[in-house]
């Protein structure tokens, strides 16, 4: 029975403890603060990640790995016994992260067989398919059944999220002048979603807690739960939502984990994400 392994980018966000129990290797995005750069994860843990951001002026900047990264963890890989390898990338419409993975694929073609799984995902939502992906493939999946179930999940998944504070949004130059002003005084919350591999606004509420509650409605109106899971940018009423979600069936069990650099870089300290994977 051949060995798959199954790798994934920073931008899952996945757990470090869960990528350790399924052998998910992880291949690392960029940040950058100014001159400085650092590898994801690796020299730069999620807290200290938000304690830069609150101490910059300006948005770090994020780039995906290059080809070499990818190539490197594939043949690691085969020097640890893997026959293939099944690759979860974040969504190519937000990255070149995909197009590294695929052309250190190629690279290595005569080596060691790997297949790209395009997530058209992020966070989570991303990091949830290469938990499944890996679980089966312990299980004894082939890679064509990994590759076919990884683009079966990619039409399932959802994410939507809510920022705590406009300020990096106005870092950015999102918001500007007298609306950025205005949307602070009425503390407005922009909620997020993933549409299309693509993020967008999804409507503002007036309170955290409705934004919060607006986030779990959208998990309920998806219909059956199997996956679901809460990443968060450091923020403190985390605790909030997590309760709220104990009325959500789900097959597995919640998830919640540290939001990195790749999304948190837009949303700022005390953003909320939540992902999950219909049945």
């Amino acid at each position: 029975m051949a060995t798959i392994r199954v790798i994934t980018d920073s931008a899952a966000d996945l757990p470090l403890d869960i990528a350790t129990r399924l052998n998910i290797a992880i291949v690392p995005l960029t940040v950058r603060f100014g001159d400085e750069e650092f590898v994801d994860g690796r020299d730069l843990t999620p807290h200290e990640f938000w304690a830069k951001c609150k101490a910059s002026s300006e948005l770090p900047e994020t780039a995906a790995p290059s080809p070499g990264a990818f190539q490197e963890a594939y043949l690691k890989a085969k020097a640890e016994g893997a026959d293939g390898v099944v690759v979860v990338s974040l969504s190519a419409e937000l990255s070149a992260t995909h197009q590294s993975a695929t052309l250190a694929a190629q690279a290595v073609a005569d080596q060691i067989p790997v297949q790209v799984v395009d997530s058209r995902a992020v966070t989570m939502a991303e990091g949830m398919i290469a938990i499944d992906l890996a679980e089966r493939a312990a299980a004894g999946a082939s890679m064509d059944e990994l590759v076919a179930r990884g683009a079966e999940l990619a039409g399932k998944v959802g994410v939507c999220g809510t920022i705590d504070t406009l300020e990096h949004l106005i870092k950015g130059g999102r918001l500007k002048g007298a609306k950025a002003i205005f949307g602070s005084m009425l503390s407005i919350k922009p909620l997020l979603e993933l549409k299309d591999g693509l993020v967008a606004e999804a409507g503002r509420a007036r309170t955290r807690t409705k934004a919060f509650a607006s986030l779990v409605a959208a998990a309920k109106a998806a219909g059956p739960i199997e996956r679901i899971a809460v990443t968060h940018g450091e923020a403190p009423d985390v605790d909030v939502i997590v309760a709220m979600l104990k009325e959500i069936p789900t097959v597995h069990e919640l998830i919640v984990g540290d939001m990195g650099s790749t999304v948190g870089t837009h949303g700022g300290p005390g953003i909320v994400g939540l992902a999950w994977i219909r049945s």
